[in-house]
């Protein structure tokens, strides 16, 4: 049968994917050293969602692995659907994997009658049989205290950071948060960077208009260095983009834009491409289909540390000591 037996023989970890990003499953099954428990999915001709798996999951800790992309709700209910088979074949617990948490933006209500989308999915996940959430760079961390049971919050940003250092001359760099929301994050790459200057980006959002911000200014020192502009994710690319022109503008030598969630909607690969920016890093808890890539994107894997973390879950270690007990 599919899986890992514990040392003790009393537990049996095994992976299963739905369809959205398949590449991102083998690379996580190929770095625990395990096959994918054999699934048939498909859609019927309304749209709906049939899933099955091939070979018993009975009394198993099952980690059921989905990448939240575009189409978003698609993929998001057939990791529902994958959730309550899993209960219903009677695996012995859950853990939702969702590199990419969907819904994430929508973590409080910034005007009345409106939605938390980001609770909601914790809700439904839940519902459907969840026991533990695994995910990557949420929106913001208190989304955490949505789900009401563990939630493992990974960082992709040793990952980002050391491939940054090999790119710049740590003597000379700058780290700018996109606006004031993401200073704590920036601050905690210029820590890692060595201590190097901080730098954000004034701007201004429409709240009745999505995707659309305007950079006006930079309030810090990137006068001839260069500039890494870090975000947890580009979606349009409208923002990294006018904040690229704007560091340009204000003297800085060049840009490098780290994000961990590779959105990518239209016209995203355009504007980045053109936006002046050295290079544009992002890791592949999304897919990024080949009409996205552009000649400045540089797509590091994230799959050693998802399976790392849920090596670790099933070790009953700490997931928290990935991260040298800084999260």
């Amino acid at each position: 049968m599919t899986g890992i037996l514990s040392h003790d023989g009393e537990k049996r970890l095994v992976l299963v994917s739905g369809r959205a990003h398949p590449e991102l499953a083998d690379d996580v099954a190929r770095e625990l050293d395990v096959e994918l428990v054999p699934t048939t999915a498909y859609d019927f001709a309304n749209g709906e969602i049939y899933v099955r798996y091939a070979e018993s999951v009975r009394g198993a800790d099952a980690f059921v692995l989905q990448s939240h992309t575009a189409p978003i709700n698609q993929w998001i209910m057939e990791q529902l659907i994958m959730v309550d088979a899993l209960k219903r074949a009677s695996a012995k617990t859950i853990t939702v994997v969702q590199p990419f948490y969907g819904y994430a933006r929508q973590d409080k209500k910034h005007r009345g009658r409106e939605p938390i989308s980001a609770r909601l999915m914790a809700d439904l996940f839940k519902t459907a049989g969840a026991d533990r959430l695994m995910s990557v760079d949420l929106h913001a961390a208190q989304t955490q205290g949505f789900f009401d049971g563990p939630v493992d919050h990974l960082w992709a940003m040793p990952l980002l950071v050391d491939y940054v250092r090999t790119r710049v001359d740590l003597t000379n760099v700058a780290v700018v948060s996109p606006d004031a929301g993401r200073i704590r994050v920036a601050e905690q790459w210029a820590a890692k960077l060595g201590g190097c200057p901080l730098a954000f980006i004034h701007k201004t959002r429409d709240i009745n208009t999505p995707n659309r911000a305007v950079a006006n200014r930079v309030v810090g020192d990137v006068e001839g260095r260069t500039c890494v502009l870090v975000d947890d994710l580009i979606d349009t690319g409208g923002t990294i983009a006018e904040a690229v022109r704007v560091l340009l503008a204000a003297g800085a030598k060049d840009v490098i834009v780290a994000a961990t969630h590779g959105v990518l909607s239209d016209p995203a690969a355009q504007r980045l491409q053109e936006c002046g920016a050295r290079e544009v890093i992002v890791t592949d808890t999304l897919p990024i289909p080949e009409e996205r890539h552009f000649a400045r994107l540089t797509v590091l894997s994230i799959a050693a540390l998802i399976a790392r973390a849920i090596r670790e879950v099933f070790d009953d270690g700490s997931v928290t000591s990935l991260f040298d007990g800084a999260v």
